[in-house]
């Protein structure tokens, strides 16, 4: 338990052991490009970076469920860059719907593998980009280690299956710790517990109680708690009652993909994914966009937002800075909008506006 504890804490800051370098002194960082329109969203975030001249060097692996990319070997070839490196970036990897003989996706196996334990989605409006709900500044943390996403199904009769979610103290206590040093750390007023307890009073009852414990020792955050169902209405009704949202597996993935649409969508909204020794940043809403793939129209937002928060990570204030807030300044413009914003633009010139506001 005493571990679990002092590697929430550790997750909460930056990394405990320092990401690796090239002799040359530049980062070293896994990408994994996934599917969709991850390797389109890949490329805009290497084209910014030489642009800006980031001091960091991609080692690129790529694992497909669905394009015949993926064995063993894959993986575990992907598990020892990051375990070297220590950073990833990564596009999502989509997960076959069809029982191939194994429950656990590869997403999943990378996540427990490095004990990917927190999801971290900061739900912000952006300036410029118009939406129902203004000046939202909420964040939602997540557990991915276990619940529902446990992998553990069966069929015990035919035409009857059993699916498990595992809640145990250890992950419950550690996550809410992260929730709470999170907050803490980053000047949060209030953290809220987000459960179904009233039906799951095992299960949610003690993911719940460990997050009341946690609280008492840290008098100076603010503590509540709302039922799954409550929170999403409330979310799409008042969204600005909330700071920091702490939930297990499967209602932060849903309540992720909700918050992402109060300020424009999947490809607004940045994320990422904390150990105690391993960071991984992604889009918030894990959404592979196949549709799309190919096609020069996947909004780069997300993932260029998720870019300049992994060079904060990894102390290039002064590259994540400039990232971000040409970014930022793409939008505020409003000239240049790909077509899930409303406008006609493709991932190309959005770069390249991108990039040109970084030279101005």
């Amino acid at each position: 338990m005493a571990a679990a504890l002092r590697a929430a804490a550790g997750a909460a800051r930056r990394l405990s052991v320092p990401a690796t370098r090239n002799t040359d002194g530049r980062y070293r960082v896994t990408m994994i490009p996934g599917d969709g329109v991850g390797p389109e969203l890949m490329h805009a975030v290497k084209e910014v970076f030489q642009a800006a001249e980031v001091p960091v060097v991609f080692e690129e692996h790529h694992v497909s469920e669905v394009q015949n990319m993926a064995s063993d070997q894959k993986l575990q070839q992907l598990l020892s860059s990051v375990k070297d490196t220590r950073v990833a970036i990564k596009g999502k990897m989509h997960t076959p719907m069809e029982y191939k003989g194994e429950f656990a996706s590869f997403e999943m196996k990378l996540r427990k593998m490095l004990d990917l334990f927190a999801n971290v989605v900061h739900v912000q409006s952006l300036p410029g980009y118009p939406t129902r709900h203004v000046d939202l500044d909420l964040v939602v943390i997540r557990e991915q280690t276990e619940g529902e996403y446990s992998s553990l199904e069966h069929q015990s009769v035919q035409g009857v299956v059993e699916c498990l979610k595992i809640i145990t103290r250890e992950k419950s206590r550690r996550i809410a710790k992260f929730a709470f040093d999170f907050a803490t750390k980053n000047g949060r007023r209030k953290v809220t517990a987000v459960h179904k307890a009233n039906i799951m009073k095992l299960g949610d009852g003690l993911f719940l109680q460990c997050c009341r414990e946690m609280a008492d020792l840290y008098p100076n955050i603010i503590h509540d708690s709302i039922i799954i169902d409550n929170c999403c209405m409330q979310l799409v009704s008042n969204p600005h009652q909330f700071d920091v949202l702490v939930m297990p597996n499967l209602y932060g993935n849903i309540i992720d993909n909700l918050a992402a649409g109060l300020v424009g969508g999947a490809g607004m909204v940045p994320g990422e994914s904390f150990s105690s020794e391993y960071a991984v940043y992604e889009t918030g809403a894990r959404h592979p966009f196949s549709q799309a793939m190919g096609r020069n129209i996947a909004n780069p937002t997300a993932m260029l937002l998720s870019a300049a928060n992994m060079l904060h990570h990894l102390n290039l204030e002064f590259h994540s800075n400039m990232v971000a807030q040409a970014v930022r300044k793409v939008i505020r413009q409003g000239k240049v909008r790909t077509h899930d914003m409303g406008g006609y633009s493709t991932s190309a010139e959005f770069t390249a506006a991108v990039i040109t506001n970084l030279e101005s």
